[in-house]
């Protein structure tokens, strides 16, 4: 019986610390409102000297699509640096920095 409860309270713990983890995801949708394809999306803390890794992946983000972000980086920070990169010469790349906690949605234009 002992070890039944020591292994529900070890459960337990590692379903709060997940939880807990998922707490920090920042979710929000980016918009592409170019007329371009975005290639590469990349969001770092404010005050990081680096870019993270590209959040896109294999993906990319065609003119007028939107898709669903989380930044599941374990950090409760709300202020992101944002790096976009598109497809081809049509346009340059292009960095902003938001208050993403405020924002629901990000809308990039040309």
């Amino acid at each position: 019986m002992k070890k039944f409860r020591f292994a529900f309270l070890a459960s337990a713990a590692v379903l709060c610390a997940s939880t807990a983890a998922h707490a920090e995801d920042l979710v929000f949708t980016l918009k592409n409102g170019t007329n371009s394809v975005l290639n590469n999306f990349y969001a770092s803390p404010t005050g990081v000297d680096s870019w993270e890794d590209d959040i896109f992946g294999r993906q990319a983000l065609g003119p007028g699509e939107e898709m669903e972000i989380t930044v599941a980086d374990g950090r409760s920070v709300c202020r992101y640096d944002m790096r976009f990169e598109f497809q081809g010469e049509d346009l340059d790349t292009t960095t902003d920095t938001q208050d993403l906690c405020e924002m629901g949605s990000y809308t990039i234009h040309e």
